[in-house]
């Protein structure tokens, strides 16, 4: 596998309230990737976007093909939902918690899912797109970084190692949306890998 495409934005006005946003990105040659973020790429609201376990955002171009058979009439072109980086092969289903990718010249750990925010209904002016996204599982996921340095489009990527217990990202998105997933979610919640937000998502579904 290689990087099919990379994506970064500065934080501009967006949505009916006009708060900042970086939702908006386009294409650049390279990224260059920090254990806290990267500089090319800045979030709007740092309180929900960002940091160390947040670093990088990728999604699938099998998300985007969920997404235009549900919409048709609505052009969701690579690199609209906000995401960093789009590899071919790599999506929701075959993407696990923990698994560890080597990208060129950094490594990177898989931490947790994105969080589907109402930025996304905002951006296509869909309502309640967000839980769509959610709710079938294609909401990308979220990398946290092991080893730093610079990354270009069509670096290779190789999977490196994946742990035991597990899950991948659309069997966690599910379990979180339906009350059957309630056992599942008290499973998920001890993977030593899952960041903290998430583990926490899942301790209060289970209850």
């Amino acid at each position: 596998m290689n990087i099919y495409a990379l994506y970064a934005a500065k934080p501009q006005p967006f949505g009916p309230r006009g708060s900042p946003s970086s939702i908006i990105k386009t294409p650049v040659p390279q990224l260059t990737v920090h254990t806290s973020g990267s500089l090319e790429d800045e979030q709007g609201n740092k309180k929900l976007h960002g940091g160390s376990e947040k670093v990088l955002h990728q999604y699938s171009f099998e998300g985007y093909q969920a997404l235009s058979q549900a919409y048709p009439d609505t052009n969701f072109e690579p690199g609209t939902i906000g995401e960093n980086l789009l590899i071919k092969g790599m999506h929701d289903e075959n993407v696990c918690i923990g698994d560890i990718y080597r990208m060129g010249k950094i490594t990177v750990q898989v931490s947790a899912p994105r969080a589907p925010c109402n930025k996304i209904s905002h951006r296509f002016g869909i309502k309640n797109l967000d839980r769509f996204v959610g709710q079938k599982g294609i909401t990308g996921w979220y990398f946290r970084v092991l080893e730093p340095g610079p990354l270009v489009q069509h670096d290779d990527v190789t999977l490196l190692e994946r742990v035991e217990e597990t899950v991948t990202i659309s069997g966690l998105m599910r379990c979180l949306y339906t009350e059957q997933g309630k056992q599942e979610a008290a499973r998920y919640a001890q993977l030593s890998v899952l960041d903290d937000e998430w583990r926490n998502k899942c301790i209060k579904h289970a209850r």
